[in-house]
């Protein structure tokens, strides 16, 4: 077995997408529309070009995207001037309180074997490895 983080952070991630497709599916939504979804909730009225932006998206794949999710009643896309602006429709709130809740979900099965300290150490430790990568997410325009 591999003892690095790339192995841990793999295993993570498969599990993760498992759980998380799990749920979706259950709204009709796939693990691609995760982002999309959180994005909108916490962003009333954004645009697609600052939703695309925000999570480095290719814009073809958020034009698919969104698209997509207003053709499957998730999104409102209203226009406004030269922009369309983005909601969440009543689908879509539903979409984004179980697209929010899954993280929180999932981590308390996936350290549910850790105590309480345990748990903040090792997320602790994680944003401490991967705060470059973060700030860098963070400052992008």
């Amino acid at each position: 077995m591999f003892q690095t983080l790339a192995y841990y952070a793999t295993m993570c991630h498969r599990s993760f997408v498992d759980y998380t497709t799990a749920r979706l599916q259950l709204l009709g939504l796939s693990f691609g529309s995760l982002f999309p979804v959180i994005y909108v909730g916490k962003h009333p009225g954004c645009t697609q070009a600052e939703l695309t932006a925000a999570l480095g998206l290719d814009w073809g794949y958020s034009q698919r995207s969104v698209t997509r999710l207003v053709e499957e009643g998730f999104l409102t896309r209203e226009k406004s001037g030269r922009a369309y602006h983005l909601n969440l429709s009543a689908k879509g709130q539903e979409a984004f309180q179980v697209s929010h809740q899954v993280f929180f979900d999932w981590d308390r099965e996936a350290m549910a074997s850790l105590s309480e300290t345990e748990r903040e150490q090792i997320l602790s430790l994680l944003a401490k490895a991967t705060k470059k990568e973060v700030d860098s997410i963070c400052t992008r325009p």
